[in-house]
């Protein structure tokens, strides 16, 4: 199956446009990063421009790009990075209150998938410019990607595990997250804790505790 079948396979096609409202009491920044992110969600990425933004972050123009001096490319990049440190966090808040193995290993999946399959602009770039995110989908690209997310995650698992272990037990839920969302299966609902959780017993868990046996890890 190739790229292009499996990404477009995991989106959920929108019935109407979303309507997202940046808050106006926000930092400039926040609101053009919240507006970009609504019009995104609404027409693609390719169909915004710095007067959409503008517009629904409630500026002109010319104060969008003293704040952003960069324009469209200065955007987008602050979309990206805005989003990552959105998404990362919330992941570590889940992680981090975890009190045991399994439960670090459901909440960092489910919180992952639950952040990815709810964002709007994400789901619409999917469905409608699926080559803006299928180039990031080589080898390569999703290898660093992976270790990326596996390097965050790393210090959580390491609450229970030795470190080369944790490292390998973060890598593996990270691949089976990607993998679950790029080529979803009808009966794992990754957002749903309960689903998650006979996942992680079925298939991550066994996986990890032969790790620490091996070790001789209690």
């Amino acid at each position: 199956m190739s790229h292009l079948m499996v990404a477009q396979g995991a989106v959920t096609h929108r019935s109407q446009p979303v309507r997202l409202v940046p808050d106006p009491s926000a930092p400039k920044r926040v609101r053009i990063v919240d507006a970009a992110l609504a019009c995104i969600a609404d027409q693609g990425l390719r169909g915004t421009t710095v007067d959409d933004v503008a517009r629904r972050a409630g500026m002109s123009r010319a104060t969008l790009y003293r704040a952003m001096p960069g324009g469209r490319d200065a955007i987008v990049q602050a979309v990206v990075d805005t989003e990552l440190a959105r998404f990362f966090t919330t992941l570590a808040v889940a992680m981090g209150t975890a009190t045991s193995l399994e439960d670090v290993l459901v909440s960092g999946m489910a919180s992952a998938a639950a952040a990815i399959q709810g964002s709007a602009a994400l789901t619409t770039v999917l469905d409608e410019e699926p080559w803006v995110i299928l180039r990031h989908l080589s080898f390569d690209e999703m290898d660093h990607a992976i270790a990326v997310a596996a390097d965050f995650a790393e210090p959580f698992f390491g609450r229970w595990l030795e470190p080369a272990q944790a490292i390998r037990a973060a890598d593996l839920a990270v691949r089976i997250v990607v993998s679950y969302l790029l080529d979803p299966d009808p009966g794992v609902d990754l957002t749903e804790v309960e689903s998650v959780r006979v996942l992680a017993r079925r298939h991550v868990l066994p996986g990890i505790e032969a790790l620490r046996r091996s070790s001789g890890v209690a």
